[in-house]
């Protein structure tokens, strides 16, 4: 009787969950959220693999930088959701029939899949990214619709049982302030953080979850399911060794991962020729350099000469700026006072052209990411190149950071803040603080970054995004003049 009994709540259950499901059979992938139980097995280009897990590596890498903010979930909703996804994963409800969802979920189904060999590797790395992962499942849950969200529900089996009215009735006196509702019942492990924080009623080692925390037993699934999946992943690697264009790939993603930011800025590509001159990199530099670069700058300014690795990272970075190859010979020629003209056009002029691709294998280099500066050529005595965050004592970075900047707004007060993130390894999220403080008065508030949220991921994003609100502000300027003029 008492199986019977069971049955019919486990019937009613399903009913809840599945009752008004109703499976959109024109979608390869019917729902927005995934569990990711099988990977992608169609086609998929070299390009595809690459892409869809570096937009989705900019995702995760900027919830790592929510955290790093204590941001809420509320604010992380409009970062990643509205501003970051919006841009590298867009991922519509069902509801919108006039987006392609297919090619949505596809991608987004790909990226997930690209990022698990990625990162499966070490302990470490797999911690974070079910971290990061769970996090992105849980802001898709809380906004999607409830319809849609039933119905998801209602596809899968999570093992969950209606507690009967008998059962919720002992649990619950009728004396008590709680309304008896649904109560489903699971082992009290599958939701050690409701039990941690009481707010689930146990009995025999069996918890019995409200209805209103049935999210919290779907997100420790979610976990649960990608924990394994990584520790299967792992196990299976070793077989994609031999493969020469794959390994490339995902060892340049894990690194990103571990740098804590994306791979690339997508909006570093070269700007015009003749849009910077050489004359004018002594004035851009005191306005609007990261650390980095300004730190480049001052050394190359004071001792007449950058090391190879140094030049490379501020002569690309010059070079994306709008520096054209014959400002960047008069800028460098200049700068190297100290040395005759036969050692510059022997020992430098050739790479110079070679870094704007007119020698040699006339390659067009790319100026380098936070991910690169901060994960390989580590700079040794009398090296200049480098991310100061990582790379500086913590006296040295205090020191030098309000040199550079103590002008622009930052102050001793604001050093704690900042010099707990580096000391935290959010060498990235530092420096997007330091961007807030000294934007301030250009309107930029805290938790903005370099707009939208978005954390600096490339010395040329900071420097456009600093640029930019410069020349808005002169705007600004020009029009409240304007208007002087007409009163």
């Amino acid at each position: 009787m008492q199986n019977r009994k069971e049955q019919q709540r486990n019937l009613a259950l399903k009913d809840i969950n599945a009752g008004i499901v109703e499976t959109h059979s024109h979608l390869r992938y019917p729902y927005r959220l995934n569990f990711y139980d099988k990977p992608p097995l169609e086609d998929i280009t070299i390009e595809e693999f690459e892409t869809a897990a570096l937009d989705r590596l900019r995702v995760l890498a900027e919830i790592e930088s929510c955290f790093a903010r204590n941001r809420t979930f509320k604010e992380m909703q409009t970062v990643i959701l509205e501003n970051v996804c919006s841009k590298y994963l867009e991922l519509n409800r069902t509801s919108n029939e006039l987006k392609p969802l297919d090619d949505e979920r596809r991608k987004d189904h790909i990226g997930h899949f690209v990022l698990r060999l990625a990162f499966c590797r070490s302990e470490d790395l797999r911690r974070r990214f079910v971290k990061a992962e769970t996090t992105l499942f849980k802001l898709r849950y809380e906004t999607e619709d409830s319809l849609e969200r039933v119905k998801f529900l209602g596809s899968r089996n999570f093992d969950w049982i209606l507690a009967s009215p008998e059962e919720v009735q002992e649990l619950v006196p009728s004396t008590s302030s709680e309304k008896p509702g649904n109560y489903y019942k699971v082992k009290w492990t599958r939701v050690p953080d409701l039990v941690e924080k009481r707010r689930v009623l146990m009995k025999r080692g069996m918890a019995y979850v409200p209805a209103a925390e049935q999210a919290s037993i779907v997100f420790q699934e979610f976990q649960a399911h990608l924990e394994k999946a990584l520790e299967a992943t792992a196990k299976a690697l070793p077989r994609l060794d031999e493969d020469t264009r794959l390994v490339p790939i995902l060892d340049n993603l894990s690194k990103g991962f571990q740098a804590g930011v994306s791979s690339e800025w997508s909006g570093a590509t070269e700007g015009p020729d003749g849009a910077l001159r050489a004359d004018m990199i002594d004035e851009m530099a005191y306005k609007h350099f990261p650390a980095c670069m300004r730190n480049l700058h001052m050394c190359l300014r004071r001792d007449k000469h950058l090391k190879h690795f140094g030049r490379l990272q501020y002569g690309l970075f010059l070079k994306i700026l709008g520096l054209s190859i014959e400002e960047a010979l008069a800028f460098w020629r200049k700068s190297f006072s100290s040395i005759q003209d036969d050692k510059f056009n022997k020992e430098y002029r050739y790479n110079i052209r070679h870094s704007y691709g007119l020698e040699g294998k006339r390659a067009n280099y790319a100026a380098k990411s936070c991910q690169q500066i901060l994960m390989s050529d580590e700079p040794g005595p009398g090296d200049s190149h480098g991310c100061p965050y990582r790379h500086f004592s913590a006296d040295n970075l205090q020191s030098a950071l309000l040199t550079m900047y103590g002008e622009h707004g930052l102050s001793s007060a604001d050093m704690p803040e900042i010099m707990n993130m580096v000391k935290a390894k959010h060498y990235h999220v530092a420096c997007t603080r330091v961007f807030e403080i000294t934007h301030a008065r250009q309107g930029v508030k805290k938790g903005e970054g370099v707009g939208g949220g978005e954390s600096v991921t490339h010395p040329n994003q900071y420097a456009a995004r600093s640029r930019e609100l410069a020349k808005k502000m002169e705007e600004g300027k020009e029009a409240d003049g304007d208007v002087v003029m007409q009163g």
